[in-house]
């Protein structure tokens, strides 16, 4: 029994050595949103940056060929992109917080190592999340009147809204960020071309699915926003737009879609099937996946991933961030804290504030 548990553990390492193995293209945009670019952000060089252009995005480092181009082009829109970039690595460090892989980065132009290169369905969270970042800031962007090429959204009016009320405003504009997201974060894989039925074009496919989540995602928690216009709020008008929701809300959205994630393969055919024909079909709202995620326990420089020791958890509770979870069965150590916070504060008129200053001991617990 020993040795055959031993000999499917190496089987496993030795499919993941063969899926790291597997990408050709070092590095990724989203590095863009690790990085500042002042020189991006000056009137200035906003009003000649079709010379600079050339200079500015092949110090880009993680473009692919076609994003290069289309950085370019579009030069005045790289601030936005690696803003929204930086939108997703954030988000996603926010809701992976308590987990064994709490989306971590690392200090080169593949963001966060080996990891992606695996096709998990973390992998899968990143390019939503990010996706939906770059959707993001575009579209407020365009609302705010930063492009030159886009300007507040002219979506078509509800069909459920008030007759009475005005549908105008200044909304942002999803069409357009939805439309040069999808032409800049997907043209890395639409430029490349694999053998119909290969891991590689199942990989490329996954990743134009999962951008293509991201970017749904973002369209599916807008909402439509009014205001009342009148003398002494008499509201005698009512204007409505369209609006982003919270980052967070589409965060959220997304962390559910990756819970839910399906495990795919590429069929001879070269498109994405269902590995257990026993489950439904992912839509194209939802999260795919071909390979299983390692179990991100211990550190594995060749998997990117830094283990779970000396992570703090709670003792008490049952969820991922939970000691038993978190720390994968090694237990737990305690260490006794004092803590100095203000408190009992209250406001003395005219204008100060006096609190005390209350000391707490607490217990940290941390993995083994």
């Amino acid at each position: 029994m020993i040795k055959m548990i031993v000999h499917g553990g190496l089987l496993v390492i030795l499919k993941l050595v063969l899926i790291l193995a597997a990408s050709t293209i070092p590095g990724t945009w989203i590095n863009m949103g690790m990085q500042h670019f002042p020189q991006l952000e000056t009137a200035q060089f906003m009003e000649t940056y079709d010379v600079e252009a050339s200079t500015i995005c092949i110090g880009l480092k993680g473009l692919s060929q076609g994003q290069g181009k289309l950085c370019q082009l579009s030069v005045d829109h790289m601030p936005s992109v690696a803003k929204g970039a930086k939108f997703g690595v954030l988000e996603c460090q926010h809701q992976f917080r308590d987990r064994r892989w709490n989306c971590s980065t690392v200090n080169d132009e593949t963001v966060f190592g080996p990891i992606l290169k695996i096709a998990s369905r973390e992998t899968a969270f990143v390019h939503a999340i990010t996706a939906a970042g770059v959707v993001y800031s575009i579209s407020r962007a365009c609302r705010d009147g930063q492009l030159s090429s886009c300007g507040c959204s002219r979506s078509s009016r509800p069909r459920d809204l008030n007759r009475e009320w005005i549908w105008g405003g200044c909304g942002d504009n999803l069409e357009y960020g939805y439309k040069f997201t999808q032409s800049f974060v997907d043209v890395r894989e639409r430029e490349r071309s694999f053998k119909r039925g290969s891991r590689e074009q199942g990989r490329s496919l996954m990743n134009l699915h999962n951008n293509e989540a991201g970017r749904r995602a973002v369209i599916k928690r807008s909402k439509v926003t009014c205001k009342c216009h009148g003398v002494s709020g008499s509201c005698s008008l009512i204007t409505c737009w369209q609006q982003l929701a919270s980052f967070r809300e589409i965060g959220d959205l997304l962390l559910d879609k990756y819970d839910g994630a399906t495990e795919v393969r590429v069929n001879r055919r070269g498109r994405l099937s269902m590995r257990d024909p026993r489950f439904s079909l992912p839509t194209a709202n939802d999260l795919v996946y071909l390979d299983d995620s390692p179990n991100y326990c211990l550190p594995n420089d060749t998997l990117g991933s830094l283990g779970t020791h000396g992570r703090i958890c709670n003792r008490t509770s049952s969820g991922m961030d939970g000691c038993n979870l978190l720390c994968c069965g090694r237990g737990y150590n305690t260490q006794k804290s004092t803590i100095r916070e203000r408190c009992d504060c209250k406001f003395h008129w005219c204008c100060f504030v006096e609190c005390k200053t209350c000391v707490k001991n607490i217990d940290i617990h941390t993995c083994k």
